[in-house]
């Protein structure tokens, strides 16, 4: 159970809950209910496949993934991963919505899209898609999918570090996303949660600008990963609880790595 929860990156998921509460501008009810569950599936969906698709090159690099490590066979993970995309897109049937196009850009990336110059681009367009598998919300969609896109690019140095030029240009990012969410948010909450988005990943980030080691990618990519609930929060209109996932995510992440 443990090498599962390690391939799907359990903890991470509940990045991932507040999605489609940003997305549907309304706290969900009845059917609904079941879309952030239907988030939550094809988050570790995209996780094994992830694994799955780099088993050979994590064999060289992280050599204490699951597979790698021969806790769980390739053909395992990638069942893991149908399944859970079959679960993510019939969750999402039930609640009204289709989460095709999502499903359909998860295993793009993973398969195709994630070692082009194109990879951040298409992660961000996940996260968007899955921001609007709760409803029509052009702007949250595009400030989720732009945190997103700043992270995936600065998770490319986590094994070998990065550069200077690529690390600042992920922090004006960073600044840009939380400048928006602050003016658009107004309440109270909303502000707090957008300053303290800032802070937190932004110092995280910027760490990395002085000092671009895989050592603080590393930890810029945890906060960033993080930082998505804050951001939910900032995004929300009814989401000021979303904000109580982000102990919980980092208490679990001390047990399972989210990147």
């Amino acid at each position: 159970m443990k090498a599962y929860l390690e391939l799907v990156r359990a903890p991470a998921a509940l990045t991932a809950l507040g999605d489609t509460l940003v997305g549907a501008g309304a706290p969900l009810r009845g059917r609904r209910l079941l879309l952030p569950l239907a988030s939550v599936a094809l988050y570790w969906a995209g996780m094994a496949l992830n694994d799955w698709a780099d088993r050979d090159l994590d064999a060289v690099e992280r050599p204490e993934r699951p597979i790698p490590s021969g806790r769980i066979s390739p053909n395992a993970a990638l069942a893991t991963a149908v399944g859970l995309t079959g679960a993510g897109i019939g969750l999402a049937a039930a609640a009204g919505r289709n989460a095709v196009p999502l499903a359909v850009a998860v295993w793009g990336y993973d398969t195709v899209l994630k070692n082009t110059p194109a990879g951040p681009f298409a992660m961000a367009a996940c996260r968007g898609l899955d921001v609007l598998l709760g409803g029509r919300a052009p702007l949250p969609a595009a400030l989720m999918a732009l945190h997103t896109l700043g992270v995936t690019a600065l998770s490319r140095g986590e094994v070998h570090g990065t550069s200077p030029a690529v690390a600042k240009a992920v922090v004006g990012g960073t600044a840009m996303t939380a400048l928006t969410a602050l003016i658009a948010g107004g309440r109270p909450t909303a502000v707090a949660a957008a300053v303290a988005y800032a802070a937190s990943v932004g110092r995280a980030q910027w760490a990395v600008v002085q000092d671009p080691s895989a050592a603080r990618v590393r930890a810029a990519t945890k906060a960033g990963i993080h930082g998505m609930v804050l951001l939910q929060s900032a995004l929300a209109r009814h989401g000021s609880a979303i904000v109580l996932l982000l102990p919980l995510a980092r208490a679990l992440s001390r047990k399972v790595s989210p990147t």
